[in-house]
């Protein structure tokens, strides 16, 4: 079996304009590798449709460009060269001549100009900037390169330098794109918020922060740079995400605001945010909205008290294993509650903590920490588990401690089916 496969350019009577041959395939008997296109041959029908249509196209538009619009001669030609354009179907080269402007616009107008190129200052389709976009905030640049090469009639014009140097533009018109930072978002009154139409549903941000290794660095304890990034999760509608690079992102808020007005953010519409606790994290998402809660993210807290319950049973194990030891204070200086905690019930304690901070009961939860560091003291076993774990106990005590006022009682938020204390 042999296939012809032409592009028939009609004008806009209907009359056929050009007819051109784009592929042949011939077909020799049946087997699941030749039935219909395969991959290859795909590819180059695409890419040579590309060039037909792009072609005309462009073809079609310098000539409605000769004439002068004021006065409607045709402007003379300084000479031609060509455009090279990116698409998702091959690079394509067009034809681009260069006119000088009639006697009529001649001293507004430049002494010659290309039509074609002032059309296309970017020499890429904006679907491949998307793609390479795309793909390179999930893989490395190199395996976007590879990706797209492997189904798309790229020719090997598609390499990590050129994905780098697009994303790096897309970037750029994004972030000309944002508005100015400002230190609160919210607008109006209650009474501007009533009038509102009736909110969606709510809203749950989850933000935490961490450090990236920077690709430059002169040593190994140069080169770090602290990242945040969060999650927008509504109850109906596709979640978002969204980082910023601390120090360096002068809009920081703008950028979580903007996310979320993208996302349909009313000022009468419930938002709960949840953060890792830190100072810079917990303050990013504030005046963004009247009806928002701040709370602390539980899964942070849970990780550090599953830590230092590691931590207290190692030092259990090493208690019972050496020999017995007594307080390192009189019993006349040790209150009674820290005398009957050992490095046993230490874990109890922490228990507790967690129990306590579960219910929202942060002061009390603080007391319980106060007594664990209490005993710890007292303790005269040495060891590294010990030290570690008075670190962490410390540690925590002051986490908690500034984290105290967005601290909500999960157990409740459970029963009644509120937005997560965690992501």
């Amino acid at each position: 079996m042999r296939l012809k496969v032409q592009v028939v350019i009609e004008s806009e009577s209907g009359e056929a304009e050009m007819v051109q041959e784009v592929a042949k395939l011939e077909r020799h008997g049946l087997r699941p590798e030749s039935l219909g296109l395969t991959l290859s041959g795909a590819k180059a029908l695409l890419q040579e449709v590309q060039r037909v249509m792009a072609t005309h196209q462009s073809a079609e538009y310098v000539t409605q460009q000769l004439a002068c619009p004021n006065c409607g001669r045709i402007r003379s030609q300084k000479g031609k060269h060509q455009v090279v354009f990116r698409t998702l179907f091959g690079a394509v080269r067009l034809e681009s001549p260069r006119l000088y402007p009639c006697g009529c616009c001649r001293k507004e107008a430049p002494r010659s100009f290309s039509p074609l190129a002032a059309l296309l200052p970017e020499r890429t389709a904006p679907e491949l900037a998307y793609l390479e976009t795309k793909f390179a905030a999930l893989i490395s640049y190199g395996l976007t390169a590879e990706l797209l090469a492997e189904v798309l009639p790229t020719s090997g014009e598609i390499n990590a330098a050129g994905v780098h140097r697009n994303v790096q533009r897309v970037a750029q018109r994004l972030e000309a794109e944002l508005g100015e930072e400002k230190g609160q978002f919210i607008e109006g009154c209650q009474r501007d918020w009533d009038a509102l139409p009736p909110p969606g549903p709510p809203i749950t941000v989850g933000l935490d922060s961490g450090f990236v290794h920077a690709k430059a660095q002169e040593s190994r304890g140069e080169g770090w740079f602290k990242v945040i990034a969060g999650k927008s999760v509504p109850v109906e509608g596709i979640p978002k995400c969204f980082a910023s690079v601390q120090a360096y992102d002068p809009k920081p808020k703008r950028r979580l605001f903007e996310l979320l007005k993208a996302q349909g953010l009313q000022a009468n519409q419930q938002m709960t945010f949840l953060s890792d606790g830190a100072e810079d994290v917990r303050e990013l998402p504030l005046y963004l909205s009247p009806e928002s809660e701040h709370w602390l993210d539980w899964f942070h807290v849970s990780m550090r008290l599953t830590g230092m319950g590691q931590l207290a049973k190692g030092l259990a194990n090493e208690q019972a294993e050496g020999p017995e030891t007594a307080p390192a204070a009189p019993p006349e200086e040790a209150s009674e509650e820290t005398l009957d905690l050992d490095a046993g019930e230490i874990g109890k304690q922490l228990e507790r903590v967690k129990w306590f901070l579960w219910h929202g009961n942060a002061p009390r939860a603080l007391e319980t920490i106060e007594d664990v560091e209490d005993a710890l003291d007292l303790l005269s076993q040495e060891g590294e588990s010990r030290r570690k774990l008075v670190t962490a106990v410390r540690e925590f005590g002051r986490y908690i401690e500034a984290n105290q006022n967005f601290i909500p009682n999960s157990y409740e938020a459970a029963s009644v089916k509120s937005p997560p204390a965690s992501f």
